[in-house]
């Protein structure tokens, strides 16, 4: 006969303000992949008007560095999704304390006082005999006196927590219904010996003492699920939504490492790519939406959904990045880029950004169009050129110029000059933008105004 069915996890209630969550550990630049369950949980608690909390998993000292937690926070900014809460785990261990005592209290937190050694070579045994390699809690059959005797010998205990060995079952947001049977891993250790704490147990205290109602993560935390659920229900608690997207990898197939410096959102930040391609491609790839532009963090929203994730690792290649984010740029609003401008160094002007956007390779290159608009610029004017241009400067009309200017101008130029095609266009370009192509001068002229027009146009710098 097959264990009992413990745990069978019902979906917690739509709460009027659900909370998600975003749990990194600050041991590194974070990667697309953890931006893809960053946006993921930010996305839905904005769709759902429920709160984001960045979470520190910071228990690690050793490895934990505050440089790497202001760069998680600097990336969450760039990609739009500020938290609503922050806190550090490291400033919360005395409720990790008081958790522990409980359990201790309980019976379901155990000390056992094997080495690392011991522990390989009762693996290896288990293995040899064709036994999988589950702690076999020999540590519960110890006395009072072979603990102290131990504790003589200078051992000290590491904390097990005791499962109760039977299946636990879920409905996950990601794979559907999901069961564990917890008789198949090993009593894991929550303290180490030198009374610090491993992921599993700051990670429940704080969902429960924070009102987590919704865990969406990677699909290398579903066998952490089953024992974070003995453990909420052993502390009380009602356990949250679960839901495990799959895991982004390299093209190659290899899987990202914050310690390794895949991909890190700081390396794309710098290339200049707009955070909502970057955002679009780690949401949307590996799932049945295709990957395309968005306009708004809030359309993309839109588009996310749990149960058209696909359950197989979603490759992300970087190649496409450049072309997605240069798609991106060309439909955003004004209003949408507007606070850039200034630390472009370019005034805010939206004729000048609608005229522009559309060849726009990457947001740094609107100062350069600027440049061009507003001079000074030495025209480029091959030598057969000069005459056809200086004599169809005197064809510009008075101002106020509008986009319909540059077509009547380059009518009367077309009929004045002889030219079509090629030898009437590309002149003009070169002159009044030094550019062999570029958006087109319809938007440009009145930029540029006439004064400066007729100028670049007799070969004078302007």
């Amino acid at each position: 006969m097959g264990p009992d069915l413990l745990y069978s996890v019902p979906v917690m209630p739509y709460t009027p303000a659900p909370v998600f969550r975003f749990a990194p550990s600050p041991t590194g630049y974070i990667h697309v992949g953890n931006a893809r369950t960053a946006l993921l949980n930010a996305l839905l608690a904005q769709r759902a008007g429920g709160t984001f909390v960045l979470r520190f998993d910071d228990t690690d000292e050793a490895r934990s560095r505050p440089e790497y937690a202001d760069a998680i926070r600097e990336d969450l900014a760039w990609l739009g999704i500020p938290p609503d809460q922050v806190s550090a785990q490291s400033g919360r261990l005395a409720l990790y304390a008081a958790a522990a005592e409980t359990l201790k209290a309980m019976g379901r937190l155990y000390p056992a006082y094997e080495t690392e050694e011991e522990l390989d070579l009762k693996r290896g045994l288990q293995r040899a005999r064709g036994l999988p390699p589950v702690y076999d809690r020999s540590a519960l059959a110890l006395t009072e006196a072979d603990r102290t005797k131990l504790e003589a010998e200078g051992r000290r205990p590491h904390w097990r927590f005791r499962l109760d060995q039977r299946v636990v079952s879920w409905v996950d947001g990601v794979r559907g219904p999901q069961q564990v049977d917890t008789a198949s891993l090993s009593d894991p250790v929550l303290v180490r010996a030198d009374g610090t704490y491993l992921y599993t147990l700051p990670s429940v205290v704080d969902d429960l003492d924070m009102g987590v109602t919704d865990v969406v993560r990677g699909e290398d935390h579903v066998t952490n699920t089953a024992v974070q659920i003995e453990l909420i229900a052993a502390l009380g608690g009602t356990a949250p939504r679960f839901a495990h997207h799959n895991l982004l990898t390299l093209p190659s197939g290899e899987g990202l490492s914050k310690r390794l410096g895949h991909l890190s959102l700081r390396a794309l930040r710098e290339q200049g790519l707009e955070p909502l391609a970057v955002a679009a491609l780690a949401v949307l790839v590996g799932t049945s939406e295709a990957v395309a532009p968005v306009e708004s963090l809030a359309a993309l929203a839109v588009q996310v959904d749990l149960a058209r994730i696909s359950r197989a690792p979603a490759r992300f290649d970087p190649e496409d990045l450049p072309g997605l984010s240069a798609r991106t740029l060309h439909h955003l609003s004004f209003g949408a880029v507007a606070d850039r401008f200034a630390a472009g160094g370019i005034p805010a002007d939206e004729s000048f950004w609608l005229a522009v956007r559309g060849n726009l390779a990457s947001f740094t290159e609107a100062a350069d169009w600027w440049a061009i608009c507003t001079g000074p610029l030495a025209p480029a004017i091959a030598g057969d050129d000069a005459t056809f241009l200086a004599a169809i400067s005197e064809l510009l009309p008075p101002e106020p110029w509008d986009g319909a200017t540059y077509k009547a101008w380059i009518a009367q130029a077309k009929a004045a000059g002889g030219r079509s095609g090629k030898a009437l266009f590309h002149p003009i370009r070169l002159a009044l933008t030094g550019r062999e192509t570029g958006p087109e001068l319809a938007a440009l002229l009145p930029l540029m105004g006439r004064a400066r027009v007729c100028a670049r146009l007799t070969g004078v710098m302007a």
